[in-house]
């Protein structure tokens, strides 16, 4: 079976090396996805959380503060795929603690990564299915618990044309802690064991009781007090063009309207600016703004070109849209924007918050639009109607309320997985 699933990974990463290479995406952190540690390694059996990019390395924080609570004497791995995720999962570790990059699924690979680390338990956030490492863990009666579990329509259609294979890997997990019933009913019709799952919510709804660090973000980009900042979160290409048309028009009526672009991926911060030249503004970093220089330029268009600090700014923004979804990339969370009490706009595509969105929509929690003047439609409104704009940050606050509470009902459950942390 190893030597089956090795076939495949080698087949599947021989199709994606252009991809990769054309990206960019061999960063210095890829030794470690080809089984490369530290050589002085030393963990004492730890507990393995696995959160493969950005947002699933944020919703995490919550669960990895109350298994230490659990779990005080416990070392932690904490491994990603992506460098955004890489960034957030050093601000959740400790002196002692790894982080990490998850190794290829490749069986000689996962062997020698696992053989180093020795984990007790391993916990993935959302659901990655990787073949060689589940299996193996299983093999080494390591517990695999899947958290915050959904099968997205894609995945779904694309697991269920191999079912009797993906049903042999999905079983070898010990526990599935899912969002919802529906991701409880996909699993089952994949052919998980009914007593392998859990309906446990959302822990993206959680992650907001941390505590957030909200600095003079307004004195920051250097605004005065009249000016209204307009934020565009986790943006991606096909988007600012449309994000920058709206905003040309809606300075018309708005004149101290101010515009910040965060892409998704802040190394497009360049791509971002070329753009905005070609709408005719002046486009600025972020990290590149000195109030005390004179040649800064006037009504600028603000670029966010650092990682971790979109919250910052959401929680000076007037107004927030959120990405991802003008296009069918399936859109980003809108709950820390929701949590500050932002007034939230989003596109039609948002598949991949499918559930979130669904709940804030019916709440009129939140507003969906359709294009340029679907987008300078609804910012008109909220930016003119203050009562509105306080009925949908309410709103998204009681939404928020509501769903409170997976992190704890998950690590309740993976307690009864986990013996040898206590």
């Amino acid at each position: 079976m190893f030597i089956l699933y090795d076939l495949i990974f080698l087949i599947f990463t021989l199709i994606c090396l252009p991809v990769y290479l054309f990206k960019g995406k061999f960063h210095r952190g890829f030794l470690a996805r080809l089984g490369v540690l530290p050589g002085n390694l030393s963990l004492d059996g730890p507990i393995w959380i696995h959160a493969v990019s950005l947002g699933e390395a944020i919703s995490i924080r919550g669960l990895v503060q109350g298994l230490r609570e659990s779990y005080p004497s416990k070392r932690f791995v904490i491994s990603t795929v992506t460098p955004t995720g890489n960034k957030i999962a050093q601000t959740l570790a400790r002196e002692g603690d790894l982080v990490t990059y998850l190794p290829l699924d490749f069986s000689f690979i996962v062997r020698r990564v696992i053989n180093r680390i020795k984990p007790e338990i391993f916990i993935i956030a959302e659901t990655e299915i990787w073949p060689n490492l589940i299996s193996y863990l299983y093999s080494r009666a390591i517990p695999v618990v899947t958290v915050n579990a959904r099968i997205s329509d894609a995945s779904f259609k694309g697991y269920s044309s191999v079912r009797p294979l993906i049903s042999a890997v999905l079983n070898k997990i010990s526990l599935f802690c899912a969002q919802t019933g529906l991701d409880e009913n996909r699993l089952k019709q994949l052919g998980v064991r009914a007593d392998k799952i859990k309906v446990t919510g959302n822990m993206k709804f959680d992650q907001l009781n941390l505590s957030i660090g909200v600095g003079g973000c307004k004195e920051r980009l250097g605004l005065n007090p009249a000016d209204r900042l307009f934020i565009a979160g986790s943006t991606h290409p096909g988007e600012e063009e449309v994000i920058l048309a709206a905003y040309s028009s809606l300075l018309n009526k708005f004149p101290n309207l101010k515009l910040l672009i965060a892409p998704r991926h802040p190394q497009r911060s360049k791509d971002v600016l070329g753009r905005i030249s070609g709408f005719g503004f002046n486009g600025i970093e972020v990290s590149k703004i000195n109030l005390r220089d004179s040649t800064a330029p006037n009504n600028p268009v603000f670029v966010l070109d650092t990682v971790g600090e979109l919250v910052n700014f959401y929680a000076a923004a007037d107004i927030v849209f959120v990405g991802g979804s003008l296009i069918k990339k399936g859109g980003h969370n809108i709950l820390e924007p929701a949590r500050l009490g932002r007034p939230i706009i989003f596109g039609p595509y948002m598949f991949n918050f499918r559930d979130i969105a669904g709940e804030f929509l019916r709440n009129n929690a939140a507003v969906t639009v359709e294009g340029r003047d679907g987008l300078i439609s609804a910012v008109e409104e909220i930016l003119k109607d203050a009562a509105k704009s306080a009925r949908l940050a309410n709103n998204a606050r009681q939404v928020i309320a509501m769903n409170q509470g997976a992190t704890k009902r998950n690590i309740e459950a993976i307690g009864v997985i986990y013996k040898h942390g206590n």
